[in-house]
């Protein structure tokens, strides 16, 4: 299983290379935060076949694996004091090849290992109200920085032509914001590929409009620390991408695009940001 990840990720580096000119592809209170890591600088599955390890553990920074099911925490509203200084409209980047058909659901993750992780997105409109009834649609790669469907544009190149990728669909899902604009999702950490930083792809809908289709990222050190040293991740190697040099992201003014983030008590990491459409 360990050569069938590595022939699945070689294809998608050499199948990478003429696609460097596309510019991608790459819930609800208490409170349990122990250190916030959005300013900072396991026993795992070695097989990639398995969508249902979910061992429990953490790492000597004290990041969980295990996946979703390793979510021992309630989570608080992290926009209860308001949005911030986030209040400005969201800019639009690529879909990318790499958008399949998604469902309703909360947990994207079906079961694969992972550094857990808990989204929060609040939809606010230009006034900086909240948006209910807004559908919010993302997706993202695995840690293996491999993507599952089987009917997006670029099939291979996402997938590796592995069929364990084209016959499941995790990382990816769909929910619809509250009254109070918020949409929570529960996941694993995204990996990366070449020419692209670690990043999660996102599009808002009301009604039957598309808004705003972009993507979100991660702090470069706290991508590096968990990259290097989580067991899930590690044996993937080091990025090759960093937000200042992505493909997607300006290399200027790429911190708006970035997600807070804290870590919590079990381990987990919450991640949440605010994305107004011109509505």
């Amino acid at each position: 299983m360990q050569r069938r990840r590595f022939l699945t990720l070689a294809g998608r580096y050499l199948l990478a290379t003429p696609l460097l000119s596309l510019p991608a592809c790459g819930g609800s209170s208490g409170s349990s935060v122990v250190s916030s890591t959005s300013d900072s600088s396991s026993d795992t599955s070695t097989d990639t076949d398995s969508s249902t390890d979910t061992s429990t553990d953490t790492s000597s920074s004290g990041w969980a694996t295990g996946g979703t099911s390793s979510i021992s925490v309630e989570y608080e509203n992290p926009f209860a004091d308001g949005n911030g200084d986030v209040c400005v409209l969201t800019e639009a980047t690529t879909e990318g090849p790499c958008y399949s058909g998604t469902e309703d659901r909360e947990d994207i993750s079906e079961g694969r290992d992972g550094l857990p992780l808990r989204l929060c997105f609040r939809i606010v409109d230009s006034n900086c109200e909240p948006v209910e009834g807004a559908i919010l649609d993302i997706w993202h790669c695995d840690p293996y920085g491999v993507y599952s469907g089987d009917d997006m544009t670029a099939v291979n190149f996402c997938t590796g032509g592995d069929s364990y990728y084209t016959s499941n669909n995790f990382f990816r899902g769909r929910q619809t914001s509250d009254a109070d604009g918020l949409v929570w999702f529960s996941t694993c950490f995204p990996g990366w590929y070449a020419s692209r930083a670690v990043h999660i792809h996102f599009k808002v809908m009301v009604g039957s409009r598309t808004w705003v289709t972009s993507q979100v990222c991660f702090d470069d050190s706290l991508c590096d620390e968990i990259l290097a040293n989580e067991p899930v991740y590690s044996s993937h190697g080091e990025p090759d991408t960093h937000n200042y040099d992505d493909t997607v992201f300006p290399s200027s003014g790429y911190e708006e695009y970035m997600m807070s983030t804290e870590q919590m008590s079990d381990g987990s990491m919450l991640a949440w940001k605010a994305l107004m459409i011109n509505a």
